[in-house]
């Protein structure tokens, strides 16, 4: 299938390049200063590139068009996630960053129409901001059955007690969907937990802390938080979906989120290539003798661009795998690009600053940036060992006597 490989097609073909000249002529010129400045101050400026993209025709591109946006798959959309993974901020501008495009992917399925109205529109139009709660301090977050916080009925309503953290988003963000337990005493682990949207000027939520980042505490929807839920009463109709249901809308929402991350990577690792290129051919180590020259540079490069395309094209043949049979079936694939993707990402990373020297580890370019912040790509959605030993165990069946 042609959407597989490097060209593209039908709408894309018009598409991808109207991304690549906005990010060059509005995104790149000011995205050092949102991310090593003040991301807050830097809101003003975002907001207006928000517009200038609506105007365009270009804002929101995972949505229908019947909600504002340009009706794409989940393989079309991630090539376009591809572009805007080039800059730090690149899917912010385009309100398709995480954790706001999973929680409208899990309302648009599974939110009353109340909720719809109250908070998925606002959250559509880049109005507000979410964040989504579900990893807790004191448990594995590979294991999501695995959870301390409770929800427990009071008439009408839901009393939530518990501690979460790297609810990302949080600093700024209007409401959060957090995931409890609601039966403790249910026989199937699976099914103890639900899914509550809480709005976070209710007063028993708190915002603990920015978790700091190697370093980098952030801020806004550049922060990672620290959240404490003491006695938050919230109505039942905030439910998502059904009671009980929570484990199978977290698995809902992170395959096809497993495609923005991946995507995102790729883009990374491109515009990160084009970087090592350009320092490659312009820096000397002596006289008229480029870095370049050394076979070692030529080979990081060379193994880097082998690593993006193999990317590319295991997760685009994942995301038509959703597109055409849902998450569920492509179970061993989210796998595989999960560990695989993350892999090339850091490895690419390195070899960048390997070749920048001295100057890949400072914040004069975006590398030190993308180093700390992915670094946890190989944590979150599930650490690559988890998923390495879940693949293998699958394809290990297939050999069973």
């Amino acid at each position: 299938m042609e959407l597989y490989t490097a060209g593209t097609s039908g709408k894309l073909k018009e598409l991808l390049p109207a991304y690549e000249s906005f990010l060059k002529e509005y995104i790149y010129p000011i995205e050092m200063e949102c991310v090593y400045g003040s991301f807050k101050a830097s809101l003003t400026k975002l907001g207006t590139l928000r517009e200038l993209a609506k105007e365009k025709g270009l804002f929101a591109p995972h949505l229908k068009k019947k909600e504002g946006g340009l009706g794409l798959s989940l393989a079309e959309f991630g090539r376009i996630s591809e572009v805007l993974g080039k800059s730090p901020i690149g899917h912010y501008v385009f309100n398709c960053q995480a954790p706001d495009i999973g929680n409208m992917e899990l309302m648009h399925q599974y939110a009353s129409e109340e909720l719809k109205e109250k908070y998925l529109q606002p959250l559509q139009h880049g109005k507000i901001r979410s964040c989504f709660a579900m990893t807790e301090p004191h448990h594995a977050g590979s294991n999501p059955v695995h959870l301390s916080t409770l929800a427990i009925k009071d008439g009408n309503d839901y009393i939530i007690n518990g501690h979460k953290w790297f609810t990302s988003s949080a600093d700024g963000a209007t409401f959060t969907i957090v995931m409890a337990v609601t039966d403790p005493q249910n026989p199937n682990p699976y099914q103890r937990a639900s899914m509550i949207l809480v709005p976070l000027d209710n007063p028993g939520y708190q915002l603990v802390r920015n978790i700091p980042i190697m370093g980098d505490v952030g801020e806004d929807y550049m922060s990672h938080g620290e959240v404490k839920f003491t006695n938050c009463r919230v109505p039942i109709s905030n439910l998502i979906g059904e009671e009980g249901q929570g484990f199978v809308l977290a698995q809902e929402r992170l395959g096809p989120g497993r495609i923005h991350h991946c995507m995102r990577w790729v883009g990374i690792c491109e515009r990160v290539i084009e970087m090592m290129c350009k320092r490659a051919l312009s820096r000397e180590l002596d006289p008229g003798k480029p870095l370049a020259h050394q076979q070692a540079i030529q080979h990081w490069i060379a193994e880097a661009a082998a690593g993006v395309k193999a990317s590319r094209l295991m997760v685009l043949a994942t995301a038509h795998k959703i597109d055409q049979e849902g998450a569920k079936a492509a179970k061993e694939d989210i796998s595989t690009i999960k560990f695989f993707v993350s892999d090339v990402l850091m490895k690419t990373l390195d070899r960048a600053i390997q070749i920048h020297g001295g100057l890949g580890i400072t914040d004069d370019t975006l590398l030190s940036f993308w180093y700390r912040h992915e670094r946890g790509a190989r944590i979150y959605d599930g650490p690559d060992e988890v998923h390495k030993t879940v693949l293998a165990k699958r394809i290990l069946k297939n050999f069973a006597g």
